[in-house]
């Protein structure tokens, strides 16, 4: 069994915090890296070819995304990260992707950084948990505003 660090792949300048860490902790712990980019869900079902170009560029984008973080992910943890795209509620695509792989044990966020508060998902999850089949997913939760030489120093 590998144990599987999960990142979710946002646009927030804090998410590197987490990439970096989950990635150190893989590396001293012989783990992988996940990473998890979830796409809005395309719902104008009027329009199904509209949608469904939509849907093909936010994977395209994605996809592009998860193979620019994979270089760093895997010098950092010294592995190929995992790659999975979700389309739909971020929080719903974590509890999937726990539920998916049991080896996921540990998902890493990383707090917004200033005065806006912790940012929404890890308000979501300290509100509504991420408990998946019978067990619960521990979160590890990074200051946003961690440099790479301090997460060297903890990881």
């Amino acid at each position: 069994m590998i144990r599987k660090f999960l990142v979710v792949v946002d646009d927030t300048p804090e998410m590197n915090a987490a990439l970096g860490y989950a990635s150190k902790r893989a590396r001293s712990t012989g783990g992988r890296v996940v990473l998890l980019r979830v796409t809005p869900e395309a719902t104008d079902e009027h329009w199904s070819g509209v949608r469904d170009e939509i849907r093909r560029q936010q994977r395209e984008e994605a996809e592009a995304l998860l193979a620019k973080l994979s270089d760093k992910v895997t010098a950092l943890s010294g592995a190929t990260p995992i790659f999975l795209i979700y389309e739909g509620d971020t929080l719903a695509a974590v509890r999937r992707a726990a539920a998916e792989d049991p080896d996921i044990k540990i998902l890493v966020l990383a707090s917004a950084t200033g005065s806006r508060g912790p940012g929404p998902l890890v308000t979501s999850i300290v509100n509504k948990g991420v408990g998946v089949e019978g067990r619960k997913l521990p979160v590890t939760i990074v200051p946003g505003e961690m440099t790479e030489a301090d997460i060297e120093d903890m990881a």
